[in-house]
């Protein structure tokens, strides 16, 4: 057989087909590549060498994984921390984002504020400056009382704040954060709030000077904001944390402010009981 008379013919034959049934032959059909779960992006930040062993310790405590999937964070999105502290979140969220969306730190405001502070800032800063190749994309704001518009309005995915709430309530503007905080996020983006939860039995102290504070009243000061309350998860429940303490909160690990008095009894107790809960911005 003369394969070269064949060739005509077999191209004529394909010109007859439908140009679908031409293309299926010849180009294989497009594959759909999903995205990691966050679960798996996270999995070798909270195992990095980054990390001391004392904070990867309380991952237990604080459950990053599940509470960053309740919060609905992901990569891409960009993301406001309140009130970092020391950065045990930053060290979790500022490598997740830092090729692939925007961590913002809103940490305290340095204008006016005290050398202890300042301080903070500075090991802040330091903390930051001494793993570019994890945090060179991180963006630091101030937020407080005079530093309410912290980023452009409307301009965030995500707004977080872990255990903050007593603080802006103990100096009498926790009203004006949440105010701040709605007003930051995109329509539809999301406000994460993680605090210390209060027993329903006791009335709300108004200056949370235990640091506890009731869930019902952090619901209210969000939804008198504007936010619409989503969902609320156990995540970071302790039923053993009786909340009686003369000390408070920090009583417990990880401040144990008591030293060694009653040590084994409160780190037993454990991390505190939070509540988790999940706002949205209404889109209208």
């Amino acid at each position: 057989m003369n394969h070269n008379k064949m060739k005509p013919l077999l191209l004529a034959a394909l010109l007859t087909l439908p140009l679908p049934a031409v293309l299926a032959a010849d180009v294989p059909a497009p594959q759909q590549v999903a995205a990691a779960p966050l679960r798996d992006l996270l999995a070798p930040i909270l195992a990095g060498d980054h990390r001391s062993d004392a904070n990867k310790a309380r991952d237990q405590w604080r459950h990053p994984v599940e509470t960053l999937e309740f919060l609905g964070v992901e990569p891409g999105m960009s993301v406001v921390e309140i009130w970092p502290g020391g950065g045990w979140y930053t060290e979790v969220l500022g490598p997740l984002l830092n090729t692939n969306g925007r961590y913002i730190a809103a940490g305290s405001d340095p204008n006016g504020a005290s050398a202890t502070t300042l301080a903070g800032i500075q090991r802040f800063k330091d903390k930051l400056a001494a793993k570019p190749e994890l945090y060179a994309k991180a963006e630091l704001t101030g937020f407080g009382p005079k530093a309410l518009d912290f980023v452009p309005a409307g301009s965030v995915d995500r707004v977080l704040t872990f255990r903050n709430v007593h603080n802006w309530m103990g100096a009498g503007w926790a009203e004006d954060a949440f105010k701040a905080m709605f007003k930051a996020l995109k329509p539809g983006g999301v406000l994460g709030i993680v605090e210390h939860r209060a027993s329903k039995a006791n009335p709300q102290d108004p200056k949370a000077k235990s640091g506890y504070v009731r869930e019902d009243y952090v619901i209210k000061l969000a939804t008198d904001a504007g936010f619409k309350l989503v969902a609320l998860s156990e995540v970071n429940s302790n039923p053993r944390d009786t909340k009686d303490y003369a000390e408070g909160v920090w009583t417990l690990p990880p401040t144990l402010t008591l030293k060694d008095k009653d040590r084994e009894k409160y780190l037993a107790i454990g991390e505190s009981d939070r509540m988790t809960l999940r706002f949205v911005k209404p889109a209208n």
